[in-house]
């Protein structure tokens, strides 16, 4: 009997404390020994799930890593997505991996854009989230109104499960509405020291000995307000994705962290059903099957490694297995299948639905593939997305020409950027969602590819994949439009327009020729 399986994610605006938070789970979840802060070369204290440079240096989380760590008998699969909206592309396809996710909120700034964004996407798969409300030891906003914010501007029914006594300079701690006990800040750094005091319920008369008489009136009466005024907790309504159940806490004092972890135990779907061609995939399936939703270059650069990340979705894994993926046909025997912790790793001798192990490979495998035993499903739903930025990449040493198309390939493959070739001119154009994408590729092309190069403008503004139903109306297109055209890393053929307009009139001339902005493998 395998254990229970909650494979979810993270999702924030960027300063809301993801990545705290992440530290903490880890921590109290017992996969690491000093949350925060992890020993690094030099002395250099850095999170421990951000270990590519750029993000040591800016203190943002930028790629996507994972993390599996036990605790009571339950086996969780963390996902820590990109927090900055820049690489919102591979945070969408680290949500397509993950049956639940926890939305972390700053009291002081509830919902800010890039939550939405990330909970539009949630909603898209129907993923059911928990929401954790942050910083409450800091001054924030008032709960209720949190509350509301939530509420309305995502169409969710929320359940408060904890409620704050106070915050900021009043702070007094988290008191548990279902459990009924209350976690104080004790010592001079006010941290919950993990022993909350359990009470018989709000009118027990021994909390007049633990708050003060202002916390006390405050709480029972916000307390009572909370529970007659938002709906119970009801677990189909939260997997169903109708209601988020609500904690209050601090991931730096460590206030709501072990009853996050047993919210997700307890009340989180197991591994669910994956959208697929020719029908979805139900866990129970025997055959085994997954789909790759990443791929991360250079983890460790001493050895330029390569991990495609595979979210299994049917059957039990076994080390050594062949598998066939989508993109050529030719199965592939796994033999040194990975289990993560951030950069530690394990080699994993089984796997089962809704666990992520991270497959070694050269450019074999490719964001989008699905992998099978017999070839005969496709799993859908993870698109390539049109970029809003391009640049032409220019070489600072023309005899690095191979290794900058090397590095560029591997980053496209990896689904960060993405690189166009054009039919007319040498100068390759490279896409991407978010201007600090290109910092981190011309960071990356120095650090891991001792490749020095310069962006300058392109003379497009944007990109559409092309297709059409007849070969000769597209072959027509491209020779008329051929100073705009160019292809992908896969041969396919790309539109690059100046303008959004340009696409919208060009579309409107050639209604035989369809126009993309995603594309999937």
């Amino acid at each position: 009997m395998t254990s229970p399986r909650r494979t979810f994610a993270i999702i924030s605006h960027p300063d809301a404390g993801k990545t705290t938070l992440t530290e903490k789970l880890l921590y109290v979840g017992g996969a690491i020994h000093l949350a925060g802060e992890v020993k690094a070369r030099g002395q250099n204290r850095r999170a421990r799930s951000d270990w590519m440079k750029i993000e040591q240096q800016r203190g943002i989380s930028v790629t996507s890593s994972v993390m599996t760590f036990e605790k009571d008998g339950v086996t969780f699969n963390l996902l820590d997505t990109p927090g900055h909206e820049d690489f919102s592309e591979d945070t969408y396809r680290t949500l397509t991996a993950v049956d639940s996710a926890v939305m972390v909120i700053d009291a002081a700034r509830g919902i800010e854009a890039q939550t939405r964004k990330l909970f539009e996407v949630c909603r898209l798969r129907n993923v059911p989230i928990i929401t954790f409300v942050n910083k409450v030891d800091r001054e924030g906003r008032d709960p209720f109104e949190l509350l509301d914010e939530v509420a309305e501007m995502l169409q969710l029914d929320v359940c408060p499960m904890s409620w704050p006594v106070g915050m900021g300079g009043e702070f007094e701690g988290v008191y548990d509405l279902y459990a009924n006990t209350l976690a104080r800040p004790e010592g001079g750094s006010r941290e919950f020291m993990g022993a909350p005091v359990a009470f018989t319920g709000l009118a027990d008369p021994a909390l007049a000995d633990t708050l003060s008489p202002e916390g006390l009136a405050r709480l029972r009466d916000e307390a009572e307000l909370a529970q007659g005024g938002y709906s119970t907790f009801d677990a189909e309504a939260y997997r169903g994705g109708d209601l988020t159940p609500v904690y209050f806490g601090s991931a730096l004092k460590d206030f709501g962290i072990a009853e996050l972890i047993g919210a997700l135990a307890d009340y989180a779907p197991p591994p669910r059903a994956q959208p697929a061609e020719p029908a979805a995939v139900a866990p129970e399936g025997k055959e085994v099957t997954g789909f790759i939703f990443k791929v991360q270059a250079n983890m460790d650069p001493q050895h330029r490694d390569r991990i495609a990340f595979m979210r299994l979705c049917s059957g039990t894994f076994k080390r050594g297995m062949k598998l066939t993926p989508t993109g050529h046909g030719k199965p592939i025997a796994v033999h040194s299948p990975i289990l993560f912790f951030a950069q530690d790793r394990e080699i994993a001798d089984e796997a089962f639905p809704g666990d992520i192990i991270g497959i070694p490979n050269h450019g074999t495998l490719r964001v989008g593939d699905t992998l099978s035993e017999k070839a005969d499903v496709r799993f859908t739903g993870l698109p390539n997305f049109a970029p809003e930025i391009l640049r032409r990449v220019v070489l600072k040493d023309p005899t690095k020409t191979k290794q900058l198309r090397k590095a560029l390939d591997d980053m496209a493959e990896e689904g960060v950027t993405q690189v166009f070739y054009p039919e007319i001119g040498s100068n390759w154009i490279i896409g991407v969602v978010g201007q600090l994408q290109l910092d981190v590729l011309l960071s990356r092309l120095d650090a891991e590819y001792k490749v020095a190069a310069a962006l300058e403008p392109a003379p497009f503004d944007t990109a559409r994949w092309i297709s059409a139903g007849d070969a000769g109306d597209l072959k027509s297109f491209t020779d008329i439009n051929r100073s705009a055209m160019a292809r992908d890393r896969d041969d396919n053929p790309v539109f690059l327009a100046k303008s959004a307009w340009e696409v919208g009139y060009v579309a409107d001339r050639y209604p035989k020729v369809k126009f993309a902005a995603t594309r999937e493998r």
